[in-house]
């Protein structure tokens, strides 16, 4: 499991029973549970990546400036500053 596993609490839930079979076989999951919490540790995962090509990307376009380089920004992502 993830670091971010902590105290087990019970909890009710009403699921789509056919999204769950299909995502406890995506996961290779052997129990109910266990596919939520794959699912949980996935999402908080894929966030944390996220996060951190954010901040590279940041960092990379920061350092390309400030070295005198010249970003085209086609998305209209980069912010005047």
């Amino acid at each position: 499991m993830s670091s971010t596993e902590g105290a087990r609490r019970n909890k009710h839930l009403i699921l789509n029973q056919t999204k769950l079979k299909r995502a406890q076989k995506v996961l290779g999951a052997k129990t109910e549970t266990e596919t939520v919490e794959r699912a949980l540790d996935a999402v908080i995962d894929d966030a944390e990546r996220n996060s951190q090509a954010w901040a590279a990307h940041d960092s990379f376009i920061k350092a390309a400036v400030g070295g005198g380089l010249v970003v085209h920004d086609v998305f209209g992502r980069l912010g005047e500053e």
